[in-house]
């Protein structure tokens, strides 16, 4: 009888920690959609008449992702993290060129979270992780004009300690 309840409040254990690893995820995931929709900003500012509406359909959709992550976020028992003020770019982005670079920069690092996403949620959640993950990657492809193997991994090891930050 003992054992029983011991399995029973491991089992507890497992889905809380399960839980909290998700909304980690997800609020890391909230905050490369904030990061994503500022810079869409200085991606459409930047880019020529010829690929705006590209941009603004980009803008668009991590809007409405990072509208349906705060409810994800508050649908898992935690509060939304705030967008910040301005953000840090991974670099200078003064003509077309660089903006898109910085736009399919932009992919790569929504993608990466995304990926933790994808392992740490089940059912629905999961799903629209891995539906987002393959927007994002459809779109770098589509920006930068080629594909990589695993989107969402191996940008995510090159650029894990370079995420866009808030500037202060």
């Amino acid at each position: 009888m003992s054992g029983s309840g011991r399995t029973g409040a491991t089992g507890a254990r497992a889905k809380a920690a399960a839980k909290a690893s998700e909304l980690t995820a997800a609020q890391a995931a909230l905050a490369a959609e904030h990061a994503a929709v500022y810079g869409y900003g200085v991606v459409g500012a930047r880019l020529g008449e010829e690929r705006r509406t590209e941009a603004r359909a980009a803008y668009d959709a991590h809007r409405a992702r990072r509208d349906e992550l705060a409810r994800a976020v508050r649908d898992l028992g935690g509060k939304p993290g705030p967008a910040a003020a301005a953000y840090a770019l991974p670099f200078a982005v003064a003509d077309a060129e660089s903006a898109l670079r910085l736009a399919a920069e932009l992919e790569d690092r929504v993608a990466g979270v995304y990926s933790d996403l994808v392992r740490a949620a089940e059912g629905d959640r999961r799903q629209a992780a891995a539906q987002a993950l393959r927007d994002a990657a459809v779109r770098a492809v589509r920006w930068r004009g080629e594909s990589v193997a695993f989107p969402g991994l191996a940008e995510r090891s090159a650029t894990a300690t370079a995420s866009a930050t808030p500037t202060s």
